[in-house]
């Protein structure tokens, strides 16, 4: 996974860019046009986001997702006025794939549904 944030102060012509459009994920919108997808970053900062091939793309946000091209100098030109300063290329995904909860989870029916990603909460007999 790449972080691109663009500084006009700090051009270093070794610095690693992508080639050539990106295959941006966008979503249908109301009023039906297409709006780009944001992601967060680790840290909960949202960036856009771009892959470089469309099965990079597929494997991330699955099949069927709609995209666009756009070089990254466009993307990040569309995305700041809206206060979204990075472009993240080729994100994988963090999250652990999603499991069955334990048995001892079913006993706890009635209490509060626990979530793995803010709290962990120990089931006792």
């Amino acid at each position: 996974m790449k972080t691109l944030a663009p500084s006009p102060t700090d051009s270093d012509p070794d610095e690693r860019r992508p080639a050539g459009p990106l295959y941006v994920p966008v979503r249908t919108g109301s009023a039906g046009g297409q709006q780009l997808r944001f992601m967060r970053t680790p840290l909960g900062a949202r960036t856009a986001v771009g892959f470089t091939t469309p099965d990079r793309l597929t494997a991330v946000m699955g099949e069927g997702q709609p995209w666009i091209r756009l070089a990254a100098p466009a993307l990040l030109a569309l995305t700041e006025p809206l206060g979204v300063h990075t472009l993240t290329v080729d994100p994988h995904m963090t999250a652990p794939p999603a499991k069955t909860p334990p048995a001892s989870a079913a006993r706890g029916a009635g209490r509060a549904p626990w979530h793995a990603v803010t709290a962990v909460r120990t089931y006792l007999n």
